[in-house]
């Protein structure tokens, strides 16, 4: 049976053809503006400080001025935030206090962490605030545009914008996904715990890989973990394989050995993914019993010995 096909936005809910602003011109911002131009919308101003990401601006939206903040707020009928999240709430409260914030302007920003409610100060002025997070990792090149299509955003906004907020990521070619305010930083940590900590341990395994003799460890992780990822994004849990979800106790304590002699850096962590995948395996049904004590066991004196030895590193 085929999938009912997705609404199509009304012509009276999609956003007029806005001019953008983009104050922050990192990874993401340029890209979005790129993905709005793309959608009719037309980029007038950026602002960027550092020689990375002027050139950011300048391949990604060529012609398009570099303006102070307040210049791009002056030009822009949509105005792009996009600013480490730390950032977030003093550029908007100094944004609103010196009178940049104009009546009627969309104010969006980018931030998982945060909801519509940072944008308070900028709402009082007058503006709509709107907060749109790609669930997506930028890259800071041209290759963001076509990545968006199909990328989850993050959408919160007062009831009688969202409408304008989801037509504004479907024309980015990215779906929206309802957040609301006060879920905005558990969905942030569900994101950075799958996508940011993924990073960090591929980028070990393929370090261990290495010292270990292989020469194209991409190569080899590539469909391994290609697979892994489908698996366990259709089955969750149960996709759980490996020694510690087998209950292979001498199995895991060589790892761990191994790990101590060549990589000493990677064992906290080794041991801390470990005990969360055993627990796991073991709710679920997949780690008997009777193998998990010997398991835990293994697992609780080498974070004892973690603890007391002395602490390398795996260079």
């Amino acid at each position: 049976m085929n999938a009912p096909a997705a609404p199509e936005t009304r012509s009276e809910d999609r956003p007029a053809r806005l001019t953008v602003g983009v104050v922050g011109a990192g990874r993401v911002g340029p890209a979005l503006a790129a993905a709005l131009r793309l959608a009719g919308h037309r980029p007038v101003a950026v602002s960027a400080v550092s020689d990375a990401s002027r050139r950011r601006a300048a391949d990604l939206l060529p012609d398009v001025p570099v303006v102070e903040p307040a210049r791009v707020l002056a030009l822009a009928d949509l105005v792009l935030l996009t600013v480490p999240d730390d950032a977030l709430p003093g550029l908007v409260e100094g944004l609103a206090d010196t009178g940049a914030v104009r009546p009627g302007q969309l104010i969006v920003h980018t931030s998982g962490r945060y909801g519509a409610r940072v944008l308070d100060p900028a709402r009082r002025a007058g503006a709509l605030p709107l907060a749109l997070h790609p669930a997506m990792t930028f890259t800071g090149t041209a290759v963001d545009v076509q990545r968006l299509a199909g990328c989850s955003f993050g959408v919160t906004a007062p009831d009688e914008l969202r409408l304008a907020a989801e037509a504004l990521v479907i024309e980015m070619g990215g779906e929206p996904e309802w957040v609301a305010e006060e879920a905005r930083p558990l969905y942030h940590a569900a994101l950075a715990l799958g996508a940011n900590h993924l990073v960090t341990l591929v980028a070990q395994s393929m370090e261990l890989l290495h010292k270990a003799g292989v020469a194209a460890p991409d190569r080899m992780l590539g469909p391994l973990l290609g697979a892994a990822l489908d698996n366990a994004l259709r089955s969750g849990d149960a996709a759980l394989t490996g020694p510690v979800a087998r209950g292979d106790a001498g199995t895991v304590a060589a790892h761990v050995a191994e790990l101590r002699k060549h990589a000493p850096g990677t064992v906290a962590g080794y041991l801390a993914m470990a005990r969360t995948t055993a627990d796991r395996a073991l709710a679920h049904g997949l780690l008997k019993p009777e193998l998990a004590e010997d398991l835990l066991g293994v697992l609780a004196a080498d974070s004892t010995a973690a603890a007391d030895g002395p602490q390398g590193d795996d260079r």
